[in-house]
């Protein structure tokens, strides 16, 4: 799975990174070293532009978004089923009734510096349970991970028309198999999309399942690295540049 992950980069580094085409202005997000489900986060989307004419449907154009992670389904009728859905595993999310929607027609890329797991070792906690030492997964020439994601927008029955806060943005993060490199420190990794095939996992026009999936592939061999960072992390009230740094071997937990 992927449950925390850091994501460091200002809004208009990802506009360039990201060639967004949207000129609208995202409220900034705080560096946040330690992402945990229900937080905001960045999300690039491509949806039709804003306009205020009438007439053709225009093309839809890139965009920096900010949604809460955990994705809330539109016929949801209550937004906390939004906790349960952090992720969606690539083997079923073309059938999963609450993924099947944004996978056909709402997917994203959820930048991020890299993501945390936890591995069990032989030490044991006071109440008997296996130490767990966290590791950070990151790329190994530094660059951005643009993790596979969906997306949806859920309208709060509670709110008024006219209220901008009745509409919700969420999202989940794709997870699969994970690769040998990571696979001993859990069994599954969130999907990353390569640069070359952003425009088409993004395209709301393209819903062919098949040719979809087929844009998903795990990280090839040799592109992550894989560090003990401290336990620090574990703590989701822990944030800052230090959670990921690497830490001596001798002072890991393995």
């Amino acid at each position: 799975m992927c449950g925390r992950y850091a994501s460091s980069r200002r809004p208009e580094d990802l506009v360039e990174e990201f060639e967004i085409e949207d000129n609208r202005v995202v409220t900034p997000l705080e560096p946040d070293y330690n992402v945990a489900p229900t937080k905001e986060v960045y999300a690039v989307v491509e949806r039709p532009p804003r306009t205020e004419e009438s007439g053709d449907a225009q093309p839809p154009e890139r965009q920096l978004r900010v949604v809460r992670w955990g994705l809330v389904p539109s016929w949801a009728k209550d937004p906390s089923i939004g906790n349960r859905m952090i992720n969606a595993r690539m083997e079923t999310v073309a059938e999963k009734p609450a993924f099947k929607r944004a996978f056909a027609k709402r997917r994203c890329l959820l930048p991020a510096d890299g993501y945390f797991e936890w591995y069990p070792t032989q030490q044991q906690t006071k109440s008997g349970k296996p130490r767990k030492q966290p590791f950070f997964i990151r790329p190994a020439d530094g660059g951005v991970l643009a993790m596979a994601g969906l997306y949806e927008i859920w309208r709060d029955p509670t709110r008024d028309d006219d209220d901008p806060q009745r509409f919700r943005w969420t999202c989940t993060v794709l997870t699969t198999e994970a690769e040998d490199a990571v696979g001993h420190i859990h069994d599954r990794m969130p999907l990353t999309v390569e640069r070359d095939r952003w425009e088409q996992w993004l395209d709301p026009t393209i819903a062919g399942r098949d040719d979809l999936l087929g844009l998903l592939v795990p990280a090839a061999p040799g592109r992550l690295e894989i560090y003990p960072v401290s336990t620090a992390v574990s703590n989701v009230r822990n944030n800052g540049p230090e959670l990921v740094e690497p830490i001596p071997a001798e002072e890991s937990l393995t």
